[in-house]
């Protein structure tokens, strides 16, 4: 039985899949899941002598060659404890623990820790593409030991997806959370790109008045140019598919409540923990929060006096401007993104190479877009870029979305039309690139109530004033 390169545990989709894909590349993978009924199932869907079917976990780790290579696509959280507490005692000290869930990283840095005391390799590997991607080429984000990564070297990069120019969609990235880290800014990401795209359909659709067809014609047409990507590839088809039942529109019959994962909300958080700015990130986040409160938005609506939304503009104008803000809110976005990245990987000693990040982003995943080809390209140009917006490819094209981008935000306050995360990501822009803000005012308030202290433009030192005590002798 000692045959298989592999091992995996999780048969749901995405295990499925996977295991699919590593068994198409030529590896052999035994496959285990704690309800056998689902194995079973699979097997018998999905013949494939590269594939060994495991009842229980004694089995499934005598089908594989040492040092054992196990690949866990569980749900994070207490299930990926629980089967590693499983799996220890059946192990050998070298053996290697892949979690290729979405967990997070700071879990990831604890199982790194806790079993590398035991002699086991731990690694955390983000895996991002979706059902599709499992199977036919994820982008993969490996962190852990490098001593455990190069065994599972060929075969991650195998079955990972290929950028344009042929190079993989993996890489080494990291010590211990270093591969869950980027996943979850990954996804951080994601949450700001749909919001952005959201916004602007939004703004097309009930600014400019264009219906489900000429919808569908703008985002088709903006998937030949600088937007091209994934999500504005399915955004197009997304409105061309017709609901069965009413004959309408189908996005149009959707409830317009977003979920979330909490992956968004995890990229927040430790944006707070970092002092690094991310409003454009977190706007997206806020805006499936609102729009969770769906029965008092609808009667709020009721209650609240509502402007009149009719647009009396040039509709092509208004579509050039949408493009071009669209535009320059992603970079902003991805802008934020990287500079968290950057963040991280200084204060949990990371060395992240930021070009390679982006470079892994470029097939395969979710974000997957022309764009990151030169937002790699700004990395490799300037490895310690501080910002995107610094490098001449990207500041060149805000300098010329500028007036388009205010224009269409301007349009949409006048609509009424909420654009948190458009909107956000223009004030991050103003705000990065002004010489002088007005904390100046916030800290003399805070020196005023709390004795804070403030610093000085004309001289160093730190500084207190009786501010109530000069008011009153005044």
């Amino acid at each position: 039985m000692e045959q298989n390169d592999v091992g995996l545990i999780g048969l749901a989709v995405m295990g499925q899949n996977l295991a699919r894909n590593i068994a198409s590349r030529g590896f052999h993978v035994a496959v285990y899941n704690r309800t056998t009924s689902k194995t079973t199932d699979f097997v018998a869907a999905h013949p494939d002598p590269g594939i060994t079917p495991t009842t229980d976990l004694k089995e499934f780790v005598g089908a594989l060659k040492s040092p054992r290579r196990i690949l866990l696509m569980v749900q994070a959280g207490d299930a990926v404890d629980a089967t590693i507490a499983q799996l220890q005692p059946l192990l050998d000290p070298g053996d290697i623990i892949i979690d290729g869930g979405n967990s997070l990283f700071r879990d990831t840095e604890r199982r790194t820790t806790a079993l590398a005391d035991t002699g086991f390799n731990f690694m955390g590997v983000g895996v991002s593409g979706g059902e599709e991607g499992a199977l036919h080429g994820p982008s993969i984000m490996p962190g852990g030991p490098r001593e455990a990564y190069t065994p599972m070297e060929p075969i991650l990069t195998a079955i990972a997806a290929h950028a344009p120019d042929g190079t993989p969609c993996v890489a080494y990235l990291g010590p211990r959370g270093a591969g869950h880290y980027v996943k979850m800014v990954h996804n951080g990401i994601e949450y700001g790109d749909m919001q952005l795209i959201a916004e602007a359909y939004d703004l097309l659709a009930h600014g400019a008045g264009l219906d489900a067809q000429a919808l569908a014609e703008v985002f088709n047409e903006w998937n030949q140019g600088e937007l091209q990507s994934f999500l504005i590839e399915i955004t197009a088809h997304i409105f061309t598919t017709a609901d069965t039942e009413t004959g309408r529109p189908l996005v149009d019959m959707i409830l317009d409540t977003a979920q979330q994962k909490g992956t968004g909300k995890w990229t927040s958080q430790n944006s707070f923990d970092l002092g690094i700015p991310i409003p454009t990130i977190n706007a997206a986040v806020e805006a499936r929060m609102i729009s969770a409160l769906k029965e008092e938005r609808v009667a709020a609506a009721k209650s609240l006096t509502q402007p009149e939304r009719h647009f009396k503009g040039d509709q092509q104008a208004l579509v050039a401007a949408v493009r071009a803000a669209l535009y320059a809110s992603k970079i902003c976005a991805y802008a934020q993104g990287m500079a968290l990245l950057r963040g991280a990987s200084n204060e949990y000693q990371y060395d992240l190479d930021l070009g390679i990040v982006a470079s892994l982003w470029r097939a395969g995943c979710i974000i997957r877009a022309r764009f990151l080809d030169d937002v790699t390209a700004a990395f490799r140009r300037q490895a310690d870029l501080p910002n995107l917006l610094l490098d001449h490819t990207f500041a060149t094209a805000i300098a010329e979305r500028d007036a388009q981008w205010r224009s269409a935000l301007q349009t949409a306050t006048e609509l009424a039309i909420p654009t948190p995360a458009m909107s956000s990501a223009l004030a991050y822009y103003d705000a990065y690139r002004s010489a002088r803000l007005p904390a100046n005012l916030i800290q003399a308030q805070r020196d005023y109530f709390g004795a804070h202290t403030y610093q000085r433009v004309d001289k160093p030192g730190t500084f207190h004033t009786e501010w109530a005590a000069n008011n009153q002798e005044h």
